[in-house]
């Protein structure tokens, strides 16, 4: 397996957004520490990483008809390679939780993943499986920062409608169009929350204003429905993750912290030109 068909299993251009996942649970649980937030975010990798290769292992026969160009569809790579890999990478991530004291936050969020690799293509739920994926992130950094409280909660809500409207999105990337519209309906929900989670701070509402651009842009480009224009909403959805972070980070007060989540969004946007994020 040479190091492109590893980078490309894992979709390793969107891990920027796993890690301001772990920094705005962490800052909305009320304890940043540097250390907990790394080692955090090295357990949420593991996680996603792993349950991208799962991802792909499942849909080999899919993908065959209809992604030829994946790793395992090239042949760059065995089907059981990236089972034994993905799951070996999840067992990790759930090792890392149980160190951090968050071991019920990392068995929810590796059922949501093994629920979703293994039904997305069969039901309807599935945008809503995988934003409960990104949930269990939040709550798995608030746990290892020391506790969920009520703020995680809604904020992480706010990130499984968030990624529940992406992910309705991504569903239509190859047949480069999209359904009905009306799905997309949840991301204003975070768009709201966001809003009345900057309590009026100017560098809240600036970020706010990005993420409202971001999201502008991509629904844009669905409806618009010209050649490549759903995986390019899609990724820049997926990049704006990392906005909606920064607003709560923001509107916590953690300034120096929120614009370290900004930065995560734009070296995303970077990294996903090197390596596909969907």
């Amino acid at each position: 397996m040479t190091p492109r068909t590893f980078l490309t299993l894992g979709r390793v251009s969107n891990l920027p957004t796993v890690g301001t996942n772990a920094l705005a649970g962490s800052v909305l649980a009320g304890a940043v520490d540097p250390a907990t937030v790394l080692i955090t975010y090295v357990a949420l990798t593991l996680f996603y990483v792993g349950g991208m290769w799962l991802n792909d292992a499942f849909d080999a026969e899919i993908d065959a008809r209809e992604k030829a160009g994946r790793p395992i569809s090239c042949g760059e790579v065995a089907r059981s390679t990236v089972f034994a890999g993905g799951a070996a990478f999840l067992c990790a991530g759930l090792l890392i939780a149980a160190l951090l004291g968050a071991w019920l936050a990392g068995l929810a969020l590796a059922a949501a993943i093994l629920l979703y690799d293994w039904q997305h293509k069969r039901t309807a739920l599935s945008p809503m499986i995988m934003g409960a994926a990104r949930l269990c992130c939040y709550l798995l950094a608030a746990s290892a920062a020391g506790g969920i409280n009520g703020t995680v909660w809604v904020g992480a809500l706010g990130l499984m409608a968030h990624t529940a409207g992406l992910t309705y999105a991504a569903r239509q990337e190859a047949y480069d169009r999209i359904g009905s519209a009306w799905p997309l309906a949840m991301l204003a929900v975070p768009v709201l929350h966001a809003l009345v989670a900057t309590g009026g701070a100017a560098l809240a509402v600036a970020i706010w204003a990005g993420l409202l651009a971001a999201l502008g842009v991509a629904l844009a480009r669905l409806f618009r429905r010209a050649k490549g224009d759903v995986p390019k909403a899609v990724v820049t959805m997926i990049a704006a993750m990392s906005l909606y972070d920064a607003v709560l980070i923001a509107g916590a007060g953690q300034g120096a912290l929120a614009l370290i989540a900004v930065a995560g969004f734009g070296l995303t946007l970077l990294l996903q030109r090197v390596v596909s994020g969907t």
